[in-house]
């Protein structure tokens, strides 16, 4: 019985290196990249993120323009539910009603207090204001909301009492759109231009690399400085939000195409590829179906890395008004509130996007990091 249980591990274990060895790029990539802690968790928070955002409508009680404002709550702070206070405990999570007054020792401005004595329950799955959920699914359903006709901010209120809880989830769907966007053209554009340069070579290479190199050399901010001249106060926030989306898609395509010119100079000389050649595949089939797939892993990392990138820019651009604007929520569009001094003195609430954004941007570069290790076969850093 011993050897029979012997043999039967011994197959067992030959069967698994078998499948080991049998498997495929991705899922090789995979098995080291959940041996990642760091990346893995980046991972997830990635993924939680992105969740919040695509699902900001439903997750925020409160239309994040000035629709939705509470005009009863303006600057105020922010709102956590409790369960007990010196009035008992209660099982369902409540929050105290609000009252506004002017105060003489704030010199008339606006005061917000607590009553204590009132409580206001919170709901779940409550009925709110009008949404499409993805764009495309008509609903008004909401996570959360307050009986009695009350309002809960997570994350407080802004100068015009407006929901940040709410305009921070949509802001990082913004975001990631216009990331994505641009990713989306500077990726197809490296593709192109990096697999004729590198295929073709000779004369086409070198004009290629030419354009190459000035659209490198172009200083960024002067150019959004020129181009945030050139459009159009009359240009709606979606008109804007294409524009900066292209524009950075535009100027971000030269680094992944000189990556994918130098591979495939270094494969166009390969046999796999003369097979092609002779066997009368054309050019554009030879780099899609056999150049570019043996390049893939460095390519899906390098557009890993390029989302911070762009999101950074993006917010960058936004915050020093060269962006998208106010009423788009992009955690751009919130950041520029915090530069105010009287923010940095009595609403320390409005940091709460630039929380999200730095976290948004780590988890790209930890996910991207740990990608391009998983990606290197000759890489045996565990972490």
């Amino acid at each position: 019985m011993l050897f029979k249980r012997k043999t039967v591990t011994a197959g067992v274990d030959q069967k698994a290196k078998e499948a080991y060895f049998t498997a495929s790029q991705g899922q090789l990539i995979w098995a080291r990249f959940k041996g990642n802690r760091t990346a893995m968790i980046a991972a997830w928070a990635l993924v939680l993120m992105i969740m919040m955002g695509i699902f900001a409508p439903f997750l925020s009680p409160y239309d994040p323009t000035i629709a939705g404002r509470d005009e009863n709550y303006e600057n105020g702070a922010p709102q956590m539910p409790k369960f007990w206070d010196e009035n008992g405990f209660s099982f369902r999570p409540f929050v105290y009603a609000t009252e506004r007054e002017r105060s003489i020792k704030t010199n008339f401005r606006w005061v917000v207090t607590e009553n204590r004595e009132h409580r206001l329950y919170m709901r779940f799955f409550t009925e709110g204001w009008d949404y499409k959920l993805l764009g495309v699914i008509p609903a008004n359903t909401h996570l959360f909301g307050l009986d009695e006709g009350g309002k809960i901010h997570l994350f407080g209120t802004d100068g015009s009492g407006k929901d940040i809880f709410g305009r921070t989830l949509h802001a990082i769907w913004t975001s990631l759109a216009v990331g994505t966007l641009g990713v989306f053209i500077s990726f197809v554009l490296a593709l192109i231009i990096g697999g004729v340069a590198g295929y073709f070579g000779g004369w086409i290479d070198s004009v290629l690399q030419m354009i190459t190199d000035a659209i490198r050399t172009v200083p960024s901010i002067p150019l959004f400085m020129a181009l945030a001249a050139f459009m159009p106060d009359h240009w709606s926030s979606e008109t804007r939000f294409f524009f900066i989306s292209i524009i950075l898609g535009l100027i971000g395509w030269p680094t992944l195409a000189r990556r994918i010119r130098t591979h495939l100079l270094t494969e166009r000389t390969q046999e796999y590829v003369l097979a092609a050649e002779l066997s009368g595949a054309s050019a554009g089939h030879i780099i899609r179906r056999h150049l570019l797939p043996s390049f893939t892993s460095y390519i899906i990392v390098d557009l890993m890395i390029s989302f911070p990138y762009m999101v950074r820019s993006e917010t960058a651009l936004s915050f020093i008004g060269l962006g998208l604007k106010d009423p788009v929520n992009s955690l751009g569009a919130l950041m520029q509130n915090v530069s105010k001094a009287d923010v940095l003195l009595n609403y320390q609430w409005y940091f709460i996007p630039v929380i999200f954004f730095v976290a948004l941007v780590l988890a790209f570069v930890f996910v991207g990091d740990g990608l391009r290790d998983a990606a290197d076969p000759y890489s045996d850093t565990k972490k």
